[in-house]
């Protein structure tokens, strides 16, 4: 038997339900894994919530990293004892122990802890298609980042920086503009002071940004597409305060002939050769120790419920796990 969150019908943190388990045994390509470190991630909000739909009852999560107990058939590139970490379907990383296919499976260097591993999974990979796979982004460029004091955005502007990138970040607070600019950030914007789009271009001669990151969704959408400059994109990745308004064609040509995509991590990990290039170069960076995981929230797995309020209020920065 195993404890682990489950929901039983979408809603507020409150549906979060701490509860024994079955486990069993690995079948055919699958692993059953004991937990180290749980990731918190922004998208199990939209799983609890019922934006990204989910067939329940369900179990909750969907990063973690741990040690290997067992292995079904048909597994040929793991074995028990093997550290890993993983990111993605099916849900139920909330757990102390589960079984789940060994291709989601990634192989930790031994130089990273599994806490760093929970925490970095997810978000790193996120910011490895970011910049790797989503725009050629050049040294010189400048770029807009949303929510830049974030897990992603802590990951992404040290990353930036290593490609010769100026970032700007936005940020709700000044303490939240500390902790940006000190992984790197180059100009930090308060939106809840200033006009994000006109300091962009104040910023950038009134030429705007190359590309736009936007973890945020519906409240940034408007002045993401004012801050590019003519030919720009906008990524979408996120909507922490909710989907993106529809999308008029002429929009578009009227900011300048921009343009726009919604991307999901899952698209650019369905492919194994992809997967091993993105986590190995993100892997490298961080066991050298060229980017740092800030884990600045750590919670019990039961306490689920405040996590969840705590990451939807705001409240937190850089990274959050669960430990055991």
């Amino acid at each position: 038997m195993a404890k682990a969150i489950r929901y039983y019908e979408i809603g507020s943190p409150d549906v979060l339900k701490w509860e024994w388990i079955e486990v069993g045994d690995p079948g055919l390509g699958e692993v059953r894994i004991r937990h180290e470190a749980v990731g918190l991630n922004f998208a199990d909000t939209y799983y609890r919530t019922g934006l990204y739909p989910a067939a329940l009852p369900a179990g909750m999560g969907v990063e973690a990293a741990g040690i290997i107990e067992a292995v079904g058939e048909g597994v040929t590139d793991f074995q028990p004892g093997d550290r890993v970490t993983y990111t993605g379907s099916p849900l139920g990383a909330y757990s102390t122990e589960r079984v789940m296919p060994a291709k989601h499976l990634i192989a930790i260097p031994e130089a990273i802890p599994f806490e760093i591993a929970a925490a970095m999974t997810m978000r790193g990979l996120t910011t490895s298609y970011l910049l790797r796979r989503i725009w050629d982004v050049q040294a010189g460029d400048t770029v807009l980042l949303h929510a830049a004091a974030g897990g992603v955005g802590l990951i992404f502007t040290q990353w930036a920086k290593l490609l010769g990138v100026k970032v700007i970040g936005t940020v709700s607070s000044e303490h939240k503009a500390e902790i940006a600019r000190a992984n790197g950030c180059d100009e930090v914007i308060i939106y809840t002071q200033e006009d994000v789009a006109s300091r962009v271009r104040d910023m950038t001669d009134g030429k705007g940004v190359s590309v736009v990151y936007d973890s945020i969704g519906a409240t940034t959408f408007d002045s993401s597409l004012k801050s590019l400059k003519r030919r720009g994109l906008l990524v979408c990745f996120g909507t922490a305060s909710g989907p993106i308004p529809p999308i008029e064609a002429m929009q578009l040509a009227l900011n300048g002939s921009v343009y726009v995509t919604r991307p999901a991590l899952a698209d650019y990990i369905a492919d194994p050769a992809e997967k091993a290039a993105l986590s190995a170069e993100l892997f490298e960076h961080v066991a050298a120790g060229r980017i740092a995981i800030n884990i600045n929230q750590r919670y019990a797995l039961d306490d689920a419920v405040r996590a969840h309020r705590d990451l939807e209020s705001g409240s937190t920065t850089g990274s959050s796990v669960f430990t055991f």
